[in-house]
Parts: C-alpha cells; sequence; structure tokens
C-alpha cells in the first residue's frame, strides 16, 4: 500500500480551526493508495442511494423556509447552509469527522507549508471539551506548562463549554506578540489553572538529533510533516557515520501527522518486507503496508513515548515495537487509531470535509485506539513536569492550603529545598525552604511567596526541566539503547 503525492498532517496550533491529531490523506492530489477508494464516496453522491429523497429534501427546505419568513432575525441562507452541513458531521458523533467552512478551509491549507502563530498546542473535543492532545516541543503552550490532557475552560474569560473545535480555536488564536489567558482544568487538581501565554509564531522543524560520548544517539520528533522523513533519514545517517552504538527516538508530545511520512521512517529500521501497519477499511478488508529499502539495525533502538504521544507516533512505536525488536519507554500513549480523508473537491464554495474512513492496526493486527501503546517498560516523569506555573494573585504564606502550595512544594523539592510534605499545606517547613531559597537567590527573605519569588521558582524549574539529566525517561532510554 502506498501513499504518495500530497499528504497533510493534522496539526493544530491553535491557528488551525480543525479537529485534532489525525493521519489525513488529501484526496485532489492522490496517485496511488488502496484508501483513495473512499475517494469514490465524493463520486457517489451521484448514485440514486445517496440522493436525498423528495421527501427529505422537502423537510430541509421547509426548516429554511420557515427560519427565513418567521426568525426574529434575518438570516444569510449560506449561514442556514453551514449549519446543515455541520449538523451532518456532528451526527455521526466522530470528533475527527468535521466541516471546515471556506475561510477555516484556506487556514489549514495554508498552514501545511508555512510557520504559524499561535501557542503551540493540539486541540481537540472530548465530551463537549476542549482537551489539549500535546504541547510542541519550545512552543509557548509548552513553556507556559500546558500539558497533555489539560482541559481548557476558557480563553480571556470566554468559556469553551459546548464549543465546537473551529470555534474553540479561534477563541485562542491570535497574532504573534499577543497575550491570552486559559483557564485549565488538570487531572488531579480541584482547582483550575489560570496560565498566561504570548503567542508566538511556532517553527515547523520537526527533527532534532544528538550523540553522546559513549555512541547513543538521539532523534526526537515532535511532528510529523510533509518533510520530516527526508529529515530524519539524513539526520540517522549522520549518527550511524559516527558509529552509533544504540538509539533513542522521542516522540513524547508528539501529536502524529502524515502517514507517509512515518512509514518512511519506520522501514528505515524494519527488515524487507516486514509489515509497518495495517488499515482496516468500513468494509473490515485489511491492506498491510510491508517496508520496503530498508535493513534491522544491529544497535538497540528505544522509542520514548508519553500520553502526548498520537496517531503517526504511536504508528511508529507499534511498527518498531512489532515488527523490529524495538523497546518503547515511558508511558502509555494517547490511543488515537482512526485515518481521516479531507475531500477538498466535494463543496463547490470552497469549504472542506474531513471524514475518519479507516482504523490502523499495528502489525500484528492490534487497535490500538482509546487504549494506546504499551510499553514495555513504564517509566513515569518527575512530578514537577506536570506542575502547574505559581500565578500568584494572593501571597503564599504559612497556613494556608491550595493547588498553588502544592505546586510549590513539588517545585522546591525538585530544586534541591527540603519538603516535609505535597499536599499543599503550606506548613512551617515550607516557608523555611522558602526563606532558604530567597537566601540564595538574594531575595527579602520572608518565608512567603509573592509574585517575585514566585518568578524566581519558576525560572529555576524551567532550568531544571530543560537540563535532560533531571529527565527521568530520557536518561532511562540512554540506559537502555546502549545495552546490546
Amino acid at each position: 500500500m502506498q501513499f504518495k503525492g500530497r499528504t497533510v498532517f493534522a496539526f493544530v496550533i491553535m491557528t488551525i480551526v480543525t479537529s485534532v491529531f489525525v493521519t489525513i490523506i488529501v484526496t485532489d492530489k492522490l496517485e496511488r493508495n488502496p484508501i483513495a477508494a473512499s475517494t469514490s464516496y465524493v463520486s457517489a453522491a451521484a448514485d440514486a442511494k445517496s440522493q436525498l429523497t423528495e421527501d427529505e429534501l422537502k423537510r430541509i427546505n421547509s426548516v429554511i423556509e420557515l427560519v427565513e419568513t418567521k426568525y426574529v432575525s434575518d438570516i444569510e441562507r449560506n449561514e442556514l447552509v453551514d449549519g446543515a452541513i455541520t449538523g451532518i458531521m456532528n451526527a455521526l458523533g466522530d470528533p475527527y469527522s468535521v466541516y471546515m467552512e471556506k475561510d477555516i478551509a484556506n487556514q489549514f491549507s495554508q498552514s501545511i507549508e508555512g510557520s504559524f502563530s499561535g501557542i503551540g498546542a493540539e486541540v481537540g473535543i472530548e465530551n463537549g471539551q476542549t482537551v489539549v492532545v500535546s504541547p510542541i516541543k519550545g512552543s509557548p503552550a509548552e513553556r507556559g506548562g500546558i500539558l497533555a490532557k489539560d482541559i481548557i475552560l476558557s480563553v480571556n474569560g470566554d468559556s469553551l463549554a459546548g464549543l465546537k473545535i473551529q470555534e474553540a480555536v479561534n477563541l485562542i488564536r491570535g497574532e504573534k506578540g499577543s497575550k491570552v489567558k486559559l483557564e485549565v482544568l488538570r487531572s488531579g487538581n480541584s482547582e483550575p489553572i489560570s496560565i498566561v501565554l504570548i503567542r508566538d509564531v511556532i517553527d515547523i522543524e520537526t527533527v532534532y538529533s544528538s550523540i553522546d560520548e559513549q555512541g547513543i544517539g538521539k532523534i526526537s520528533i515532535t511532528q510529523f510533516s510533509m518533510h520530516t522523513a527526508e529529515r530524519f533519514a539524513v539526520e540517522l545517517a549522520a549518527l550511524e557515520q559516527k558509529d552509533l552504538k544504540g538509539l533513542v527516538i522521542d516522540v513524547r508530545n508528539n501529536p502524529g501527522g502524515v502517514l507517509q511520512g512515518v512509514v518512511e521512517i519506520a522501514q528505515l529500521m524494519m527488515k524487507e518486507g516486514s509489515v509497518v501497519v495495517q488499515v482496516e477499511d468500513r468494509t473490515g478488508k485489511k491492506e498491510k503496508t510491508y517496508a520496503q529499502g530498508g535493513e534491522q539495525k544491529d544497535y538497540p533502538i528505544v522509542v520514548l513515548t508519553n500520553n502526548g504521544s498520537a496517531s503517526a507516533s504511536e504508528i511508529l512505536a507499534g511498527a518498531l515495537q512489532e515488527s523490529a525488536g524495538a523497546t518503547v519507554l515511558g508511558q502509555q500513549t494517547y490511543g488515537k487509531g482512526t485515518v481521516q480523508v479531507s475531500f477538498n473537491k466535494v463543496l463547490s464554495d470552497g469549504g472542506l470535509i474531513k471524514l475518519t474512513i479507516a482504523k490502523w492496526l499495528t502489525p500484528k493486527g492490534n487497535w490500538i485506539n482509546q487504549k494506546g501503546v504499551t510499553p514495555d517498560i513504564v517509566v513515569e516523569p518527575n512530578a514537577v513536569y506536570s506542575t502547574a506555573p505559581l500565578n500568584i494573585v494572593n501571597d503564599l504564606k504559612v497556613d494556608h492550603m491550595s493547588e498553588q502550595v502544592r505546586n510549590l512544594q513539588i517545585m522546591l523539592d525538585a530544586l534541591g529545598y527540603k519538603v516535609d510534605r505535597k499536599d499543599g499545606y503550606y506548613s512551617k517547613q515550607t516557608e523555611t525552604s522558602v526563606k532558604t531559597f530567597q537566601q540564595d537567590q538574594h531575595l527579602l527573605d520572608t518565608g512567603i511567596v509573592d509574585s517575585e519569588t514566585a518568578t524566581k521558582i519558576e525560572e529555576k524549574v524551567i532550568e531544571y526541566i530543560r537540563d535532560d539529566q533531571h529527565d527521568v525517561q530520557l536518561q532511562k532510554a540512554l540506559e537502555h539503547a546502549g545495552r546490546k
């Protein structure tokens, strides 16, 4: 099975109005692809079976006429038609099948080729809530502490409850340099978290590599865009020229993207003829994609995953785990096992329909949807990686109890300051540790966390997190990749 031509990654960076973490194929430029048989659904409109009956047309026209003649306000016919199409897509109950109006479709198409202005996170709708799939490496969202599975409750005070993905993203997107305040609900926290971000242009570089003195290499893939496979091949070849002894492929917080790209990457490390992925259509027919032109590597390969590894990231992890003997290490992946096709020639006005047309399965036929890929070795990150920023409205002091205090205690502990508890109660020991931190940073040692102290603590936590030596998942992966 070949996925050729122009393919599109479903990378939502708060500037694209679409649904989430999907493997997309644009149908107007496909070459050879069994899934592209789904494009026949477009022409199926000419089939009598797909045509609306006279009674169905009458019902729809009656409603439109009623609204246009009796509704309290005037409304454009186009708005009614757009609403009808949206209603059809919503009736599927599938968060990945959506209708994009012309302007939204244009934003989506433009996003394929360039960089983007936004906060750098992919989102989707789950049970009527706007949920973060993953923040993008180096983005404002990542720097500001947004995590996979965070629920965004409001944007600059406007609730997102019940909004469509297009409406939610329109509220979040904005110009570079503009400020956006998000209210976020995070698992394990009883109170919403306020996070203020400055929107920026998001770099689309997707592959980063390094190698240590022991010859253990690391390639991080932030998303699977149109050029990711090419970049990966270049970086892998460069590492192998340096006598590569083991390889870690880091797909943490990678929301997915182009299916062809992940196939090309996987088969670089797989024996010729090995199954990379299977795709099952609506009839139950399965098509297998086989590795071509690659080779089984003689060095250990570790795929590093977390809860934000979705879609194409899961395809890569599953392929290398089941067909190349690689070790998957980290956390259970997101669990997104469907394939979407973007039909951009169906609607005459420039709108776009994105429709789920198949399931994807691992080489052994496992469907990981809503389950994820299970790591061979489970390694949880340090608790400080999941703390929220200290947005101080009221100073934190002895006898206070809140989620803010709990986050403070986790941060102090990570930075090496003694704490006697991490339950959110501001104890005397917490006060003593805050005083010690303030003295070390040449601040007034009051033992009270005001905005100045909070800012300095967050700066030190960011330094801590950016130091790979503190990344227990990565260190465990490098250690495992160094074993023959």
